[in-house]
């Protein structure tokens, strides 16, 4: 069995005091991608760098306190992949691949467009430039495991209130429009969607700070396991852990055989 998980940690530090680390102690994961660490180089403690039991890769964003994504691994990488060779698109930390003989294990951040219409420019220019690089990652021949918060809800099922945000940042038609494309065109599988079709509030993987939306479950699917059908026939179980929070968004785990 091989357990990856994947959370938007929103702030490594701040995981670290809500007990993150404790936690993932007790998981029997083997690989282990992370979003938003928020820090530099220089902010990371031993624990956050290799957790026990864990070799740990990073890409930081340039910018202090901003994004960044992470892997952790029982295994060492054979191969590390550090960004998409974009530069204004991997000066914000958003790409990590980690290969393990014929698997490759991704840890993505895509970015919001929900603060300004400038970021949501950004957003929109990160799914054009990405395309392409999904369709040579499908094409490839290897195993693939992406991970991430894709700052999208696909479809009405994947958030609470479908009905008021279809003008939002996250639920616009262009966006949900792309991850069709990516998983109808492209042929990349939606792992947790696949095992759990009909699944609703139990699949939520973000709420919102505001409106008590985390005590009222008025949340969104934004976080994904997606794979190539090599992996995704292998996937056995998947759930959100929602027992203790560590960041106002929860853990995707998936098992796969």
């Amino acid at each position: 069995m091989l357990r990856i998980i994947t959370l938007n940690l929103n702030g490594i530090r701040s995981a670290q005091r809500k007990g993150f680390f404790g936690w993932l102690s007790e998981q029997h994961a083997d690989i282990v991608c992370l979003q938003e660490l928020k820090a530099q180089d220089a902010d990371m403690t031993d624990e956050m760098r290799n957790p026990e039991g864990f070799s740990g890769c990073f890409h930081y964003a340039e910018k202090k306190g901003y994004s960044g994504v992470g892997i952790y691994s029982r295994k060492k990488p054979d191969n590390i992949v550090e960004g998409l060779g974009i530069a204004e698109i991997d000066a914000e930390g958003r790409y990590l691949q980690a290969d393990f003989g014929n698997l490759s294990v991704i840890s993505l951040y895509l970015p919001s467009g929900s603060s300004s219409d400038e970021r949501q420019a950004v957003k929109y220019y990160f799914l054009d430039k990405f395309l392409p690089h999904l369709r040579a990652l499908k094409d490839c021949g290897r195993d693939i495991v992406l991970c991430g918060d894709w700052n999208i809800a696909h479809k009405e099922i994947d958030l609470k209130n479908w009905k008021s945000n279809q003008k939002n940042s996250g639920f616009l038609p262009e966006e949900r429009a792309w991850m069709s494309h990516v998983f109808d065109e492209v042929g990349w599988v939606d792992v947790y969607r696949r095992l759990h079709p009909e699944a609703t509030g139990e699949a939520y993987t973000w709420w919102s700070n505001r409106g008590a939306a985390w005590e009222k479950n008025v949340g969104w699917r934004i976080d994904y396991q997606i794979a190539t059908e090599s992996m995704a026939s292998r996937a056995k179980s998947a759930s959100v852990y929602k027992e203790t929070r560590f960041s106002d968004h929860a853990p995707l785990i998936v098992d796969y055989g």
